[in-house]
């Protein structure tokens, strides 16, 4: 028997989302004039007001409430009338110095011998039903609002769109996991006062978003993926009626508060911790990357259809204390997932310091991370600049989602003949 499954996302100007990319700017900042920063920063925003705290072990100064402005005005929170922008809202900044007794279990004499910097476990999953191995009702949750804020900016298809925004698909599937077809579309956006009934006002913005946002997304879609898109969807735009007040002056944000819409959007599984605000030696952060990086790969190399990677840390400690592999019986080759695991472990070295290396992690790349998901995004080479209080101006060349490469294809067919 068929059923249905639902992701949702949120858009840059989402409150959560605002948070999420003050504290992932913060990092770029700290790396790109120190790569042994280690950092650890969380962002409060409500009416008219940031607040920045945590922890940080840095050689190099920044002018934190700059970052933070630059950063809500990007994203369009520019007006006075939002309750929130950029130019006049209030920042509040305790930062303060690392605790030396976690530094300790982190820094190593030996690089290679890096600690844990927590903790936990981490997941990383992939799916061959979409180009970039990622869950479809996500990546067309992520592509509505993309294509949404696309518009805000052009303002001239639609000219009332305020930044923030959320999005939810759900998917028909058949008893083999296949995707039959999209049952429902929720689209709530921001929008500037209309002046008119609210009746009015909603159908405006129903007509616009199946009339102009739809099609842009499908236009961009694989033909496979465009056949989804009947006329037997059932559409809820805004179906609460009026969202003009909304962003941070409409509920407070905090970072690290969509880690479902970070990930897989429901799908596999999430060991609950954040990435945003967190440097590369926060394992909740590279692990996640990393087992994301193999189970891209496997699904690439034809291992396995769907696959689910588990890692786990003791803090301070180098060695994972537990690599799983789950394939959920879609492998390709004659052996159990236990002996899939085991192999796994032979080929990525799942230390700290060598996740650092292969992915390039000691990078200021991570403030696209913090909007419409950390995975299942295309890698990119591009120099970022940026500059401190002290007048200094850093330039670099920088690779982007480097968890996203196939670069283990090979190594993988070769490890398991497949």
């Amino acid at each position: 028997m068929s059923y249905l499954f639902t992701s949702e996302s949120v858009s840059e100007g989402h409150p959560d989302k605002v948070a999420d990319q003050i504290s992932d700017a913060l990092i770029d900042n700290f790396l790109a004039f120190d790569k042994d920063s280690k950092v650890a920063c969380e962002t409060l925003v409500t009416t008219g007001q940031v607040v920045l705290a945590g922890e940080v072990k840095s050689k190099t100064y920044l002018d934190v409430q700059k970052i933070a402005r630059d950063v809500i005005n990007k994203i369009g929170y520019t007006k006075g009338e939002y309750m929130f922008d950029g130019n006049s809202c209030g920042v509040l900044s305790a930062i303060h110095e690392q605790s030396p007794d976690i530094n300790q279990g982190v820094d190593r004499s030996s690089p290679e011998e890096q600690g844990a910097g927590d903790q936990g476990m981490m997941f990383g999953y992939a799916t061959d039903e979409t180009e970039n191995y990622m869950p479809l009702a996500l990546e067309l949750s992520h592509r509505l609002l993309k294509e949404l804020a696309e518009i805000r900016r052009e303002n001239s298809d639609i000219t009332y769109l305020r930044p923030d925004a959320k999005s939810q698909v759900t998917i028909e599937y058949s008893d083999d996991n296949v995707p039959q077809r999209i049952d429902a579309i929720v689209i709530s956006t921001q929008h500037d006062d209309f002046n008119t009934s609210e009746e009015v006002m909603l159908s405006k913005i129903k007509k616009d978003i199946v009339e102009i946002l739809i099609p842009r997304v499908v236009a961009k879609l694989p033909a496979h993926i465009q056949k989804l898109f009947t006329d037997d969807i059932t559409y809820h735009i805004n179906p609460t009626g009026i969202f003009v007040i909304g962003g941070p002056h409409g509920d407070t944000g905090l970072t690290g508060r969509k880690i479902i819409v970070d990930t897989y959007g429901g799908k596999g599984a999430h060991g609950g911790g954040a990435f945003s605000g967190k440097d590369p030696s926060k394992v909740d952060r590279s692990g996640a990357y990393a087992t994301r990086h193999i189970a891209k790969n496997l699904v690439a190399a034809g291992l396995c259809k769907e696959v689910l990677v588990q890692v786990s840390y003791a803090i301070g400690v180098a060695k994972p204390t537990s690599i799983n592999v789950e394939t959920y019986g879609t492998a390709t080759v004659a052996l159990s997932d236990g002996e899939i695991s085991k192999k796994v472990e032979e080929i990525f070295d799942m230390r700290p310091y060598f996740i650092e290396q292969r992915l390039k992690l000691r990078t200021p790349i991570y403030s696209e991370t913090s909007a419409y998901g950390h995975m299942g995004r295309t890698p990119e080479v591009k120099t970022v600049t940026f500059t401190n209080p002290m007048g200094e101006t850093v330039s670099e060349e920088v690779e982007t989602f480097t968890w996203e490469k196939l670069d283990y294809v090979d190594t993988i067919k070769e490890a398991f003949k497949s």
